[in-house]
């Protein structure tokens, strides 16, 4: 039966059928660390004869949950012998569980560890997906010999900026996944529990936010403490995590996946940039997908499969494809190209009066004004969310409220791609100068229904960006990148707002630090758009 099991498996997964009999699996191997903790993994053997390459993943959600004996059990029924690791603190591992902090000494140990084994032929390599990438980019550009091979799935080479995106700090991610972290162990954690995401929700609504956790699931949880407490500008309490300055020095081969409504999409695909700028080969692939989402499974277990037997058993077909393949929405296609940007036409589109948007810049226009309140923050709708309803969602109903500015692009007659990093110049003025400008580019169908693309956010402080003698300050938004086809019949919208709750922190408008506040003021937005304050977006039109 298991093997009937196995072979649906396979099929389902879009594998090769694996043959042979079943691995052999070692419990509970022994890890020392240099300072006598000892961390648990579990040995994932194929039948093979004599030493062979390790496959080595190091994750905080448990070596024997179900998602790690999944990638496990698959790779190595594909022949690759693989070793899953319980980072410190975690499932029996021991020391305390501090996301992030200890990671490359732990990895460096672990790995020195596995090359004395003598089922180890001292050839390693790693594979995981978010976390489980950051602790191969806490090992990767450090470890002498190299690794063989790094499949690099929905991560980054730093998490700071998904944890403070824009200088805001991103609630809704933060609070879920501290409370996700928080309860792991408990029993029956691994299932979806309705009754604790509602209580996740209230948690992210309450003040202060630095005691969300103990809202959510009745104890403190270490990361949301660091989180919220280092959330100030010129903090660099997270410089250990990273790994942004070693990435061009790195020489391992670098397979990695991705979706555009991931959130770390944006950090990276400057990883990828940055090892291609170097001369190295890197590989990526950006589907359709939220982080996690089950539909992006399939792909990345055949990614990181293909990647790994390539540079462990010599099987190079699955390395003949384009070193970018991307999936273009709402054209439904996937493309491939030799770079990423792909080569585009910066093109702009301006913020006009009557909600307008379009070529051409008036001269001479009063500003759009609106109040945003943070005792009745402007809410969020869809995007890059850890949980909850994720990636495309109708704006129809946050596109109605006061506290939102919505410009509107006429019909298109032609179809438009919009491919690559997109970017908003907002002039504003605010009467208070600690506010938020949030930036969002929507789709906007035959039927008048608007659906996200991508979206960026800013934090504004006094001198920060420094306003003009009028002042005025120009705040550059960067929004995600993305790969979207509007639709011929189809208009753009661009929303301009003061925030987007609980996705982003509110902003008190007191330049207290987020950790503490209570009390908030109501922050005026005027939004110039005339002659001498040209608001755009500029878009990355791909023609192809």
């Amino acid at each position: 039966m298991e093997v009937v099991l196995d072979r649906i498996a396979d099929r389902v997964l879009g594998l090769p059928r694996a043959e042979g009999p079943a691995p052999e699996v070692t419990k509970d191997l022994r890890v020392p660390m240099p300072d006598g903790v000892v961390l648990l993994a579990d040995r994932y053997a194929p039948p093979v004869t004599g030493p062979a390459p390790v496959v080595l993943i190091r994750t905080p959600y448990g070596k024997g949950t179900a998602l790690g004996k999944l990638f496990a059990t698959i790779f190595s029924r594909h022949g690759l012998q693989t070793v899953v690791q319980s980072t410190r603190g975690t499932f029996g591992s021991g020391g305390e569980f501090r996301p992030f902090h200890t990671e490359r000494e732990d990895g460096l140990a672990t790995a020195e560890w596995l090359r004395a084994q003598p089922w180890c032929d001292g050839r390693l390599a790693m594979a995981g997906a978010s976390y489980l990438g950051h602790t191969q980019w806490a090992v990767g550009p450090y470890l002498d010999p190299p690794l063989e091979a790094m499949c690099l799935a929905v991560t980054a080479s730093e998490f700071v900026s998904a944890f403070y995106p824009g200088g805001v700090l991103a609630a809704d991610n933060m609070v879920s996944w501290s409370a996700q972290i928080g309860r792991q162990e408990l029993p029956l954690a691994q299932f979806p529990n309705p009754v604790q995401t509602r209580r996740n929700r209230r948690a992210m609504a309450g003040l202060p936010i630095a005691g969300a956790d103990v809202a959510a699931i009745g104890k403190p949880v270490r990361f949301l403490q660091d989180v919220t407490a280092h959330a100030e500008p010129g903090d660099d309490y997270w410089a250990m995590s990273d790994h942004r300055a070693v990435v061009s020095t790195l020489d391992t081969p670098v397979s990695m996946v991705t979706g555009w409504y991931d959130l770390f999409i944006t950090a990276q695909l400057r990883d990828f940039r940055a090892l291609a700028d170097a001369g190295k080969s890197p590989r990526i692939t950006i589907g359709p997908w939220s982080h996690g989402e089950p539909a992006s499974i399939r792909t990345l277990l055949q990614d990181q499969i293909g990647f790994l037997a390539a540079h462990l058993d010599g099987d190079r077909t699955q390395l003949r494809r384009s070193p970018v393949r991307l999936f273009l929405q709402g054209a439904n296609t996937w493309l491939d190209f030799d770079q990423w940007p792909p080569e585009s036409t910066a093109t702009d589109a301006h913020l006009r009066p009557l909600g307008r948007l379009g070529d051409a810049v008036d001269r001479d226009t009063p500003p759009d004004t609106f109040t945003y309140d943070p005792a009745d923050p402007t809410p969020a709708v869809g995007g890059p969310l850890l949980t909850g309803k994720a990636k495309q969602r109708d704006n129809t109903a946050v596109e109605a409220r006061p506290d939102v500015l919505v410009f509107t692009g006429e019909p298109l007659e032609h179809d438009l791609d919009v491919l690559g990093d997109v970017g908003a110049t907002v002039h504003v003025r605010t009467d208070l100068g600690h506010a938020d400008v949030y930036v969002r580019l929507c789709d906007v169908d035959r039927d008048g229904v608007s659906r996200n693309v991508t979206d960026g956010i800013l934090r504004l402080r006094p001198g920060a960006p420094e306003a003009g003698a009028d002042g005025v300050v120009t705040a550059e938004v960067a929004l995600d990148p993305t790969g979207y086809r509007f639709r011929r019949g189809h208009r753009l919208r661009v929303q301009v707002a003061g925030g987007a709750f609980p996705r982003f922190a509110r902003n008190h408008g007191t330049g207290e630090p987020v950790a503490a506040a209570v009390d908030g003021k109501p922050c005026r937005f005027e939004i110039f758009h005339d002659a001498a304050h040209p608001s755009k977006i500029t878009l990355p039109v791909f023609t192809g």
